[in-house]
């Protein structure tokens, strides 16, 4: 019995290796599912959606995957980007509305000052003092 599997065994590596056969991963993957699970059905189907997905697209199902979570990751990446220069012109455009509120108050001082004087000129109020 040993025997036999041996035999079985080697013509099986010697296909893969002597043939030059090389998408040898194709049935390795549904191989070790169903010698782990023993369930042939899920092995087969496994094969089967693999098959589809490289006819389909011309990519293995791991490169397929591969690439559509760095696709994920390029554009989580632009979104904190933009996140981050949105954050920075919020806080640009907030400090320019504080900068030209004091701007303002500094020119209203500045105006009601020139006024004062103005008015204190007109009706000769820079000789006395005020009394409080």
């Amino acid at each position: 019995m040993t025997l036999k599997l041996l035999r079985i065994f080697t013509i099986i590596i010697s296909f893969f290796f002597l043939t030059g056969f090389v998408p040898i991963f194709s049935f390795i993957g549904p191989g070790v599912t169903a010698f782990t699970s023993g369930n042939l059905y899920k092995a087969g189907a496994q094969f089967v959606i693999s098959k589809s997905i490289e006819k389909e697209t011309g990519k293995n199902s791991l490169n397929l995957i591969k690439e559509e979570i760095s696709k994920n990751l390029i554009k989580e990446e632009i979104k904190k980007n933009n996140s981050i220069n949105e954050d920075l012109r919020q806080l640009v455009e907030k400090r320019i509305k504080i900068t030209r509120q004091k701007l303002e108050n500094q020119n209203l001082q500045k105006l009601v000052k020139k006024r004062i004087i103005v008015t204190r000129s007109k009706l000769n109020l820079n000789n006395t003092t005020q009394q409080y």
